[in-house]
């Protein structure tokens, strides 16, 4: 029997005009929407749907990624379409948490919000940053990046794909570094800090204690988590889950690996852009993968799953 995971984009995925036409189409999407506007008191149509700056300051677009993401999953579920795993890259993981049952889809739009404030503010501007590099296996990345203080692996992206974070010297130096040992490519990111790495270990803490204040509920599926890669069926477990990812590796390869393994055949990318989907061409090419970006894409995928 097939299994059917949805899964969820991070941040970087945004993108202004996202989530237009949703909610130009659906008045579930619309409350969706507005009321993640109400509560965060954003102007979230402008933000979402118009060209403009703050779309690409963290502490916006984790709210209004998180907002779009899971408008367009409620659409899905309401036409029928319902996974029995969620997993989703950093930010996406409160929409994964959420599409499984376990965090209200306000708690998940406001908590995100704060993480976001939390982020954005950890390290001074120009002090950090992260690169992608291409070409090499993740054990031949982590001995160059052992030998060089301040730099960690942010994120297990796909084979031949991984992103390095710290100390804007200590990624220079450890750019230079990779390349010597072999590396195609090694390409810097256009990203407002370090993400993912020990530099983000006290934001990490200050959202621990935001988390506290929010309910959580039984998990309805089980979700995986990006910090062990591993199915999360126990709520218990997700708020340190969750105040740990924010300065840990993201196991994004080894997620899907162990998602396949337990028999998953069917993955559908929810939120615009189709990063995961490229992804998935390079971890497995025996699973179907689907994308939901655009109102148009629901039609097509509704009636070749439903």
């Amino acid at each position: 029997m097939s299994k059917i995971a949805f899964m969820f984009p991070g941040q970087g995925a945004q993108k202004a005009g996202m989530g237009k036409d949703f909610y130009e189409q659906s008045e579930t999407a619309r409350e969706v929407i507005d009321k993640a506007a109400e509560l965060l008191d954003i102007d979230m149509k402008a933000l979402c749907f118009e060209e403009n700056d703050r779309l690409d300051q963290t502490e916006y677009t984790q709210a209004a990624l998180v907002t779009v993401c899971l408008a367009m999953e409620h659409v899905l579920r309401e036409r029928g379409l319902n996974p029995d795993v969620t997993a989703g890259l950093s930010l996406g993981e409160y929409c994964a948490i959420a599409s499984a049952g376990g965090m209200t889809t306000e708690d998940a739009v406001t908590t995100v919000r704060k993480r976001g404030i939390l982020m954005q503010n950890a390290v001074p501007g120009g002090k950090g940053s992260m690169a992608a590099v291409l070409g090499m296996t993740g054990e031949a990345i982590e001995k160059v990046v052992d030998e060089i203080d301040g730099v960690t692996i942010a994120n297990y992206n796909c084979p031949g794909q991984i992103v390095v974070t710290g100390w804007k010297e200590s990624v220079e130096k450890a750019s230079e570094a990779l390349k010597e040992a072999g590396a195609k490519r090694v390409m810097p990111l256009n990203v407002s800090g370090p993400f993912h790495s020990p530099m983000l270990k006290e934001a990490g803490e200050e959202l621990g204690r935001v988390l506290e204040n929010v309910e959580l509920s039984p998990l309805e599926i089980p979700y995986v988590t990006n910090v062990t890669a591993e199915y999360v069926r126990d709520i218990s477990e997700t708020k340190k889950l969750l105040a740990e990812q924010v300065a840990s590796s993201v196991r994004w390869q080894q997620s899907v690996e162990n998602m396949i393994a337990d028999g998953v055949d069917t993955f559908v990318e929810i939120g615009p852009g189709r990063t995961l989907a490229g992804f998935m061409r390079k971890i497995s090419r025996d699973v179907k993968v689907y994308n939901v970006s655009t109102w148009e894409d629901v039609d097509k995928v509704v009636s070749e799953l439903c």
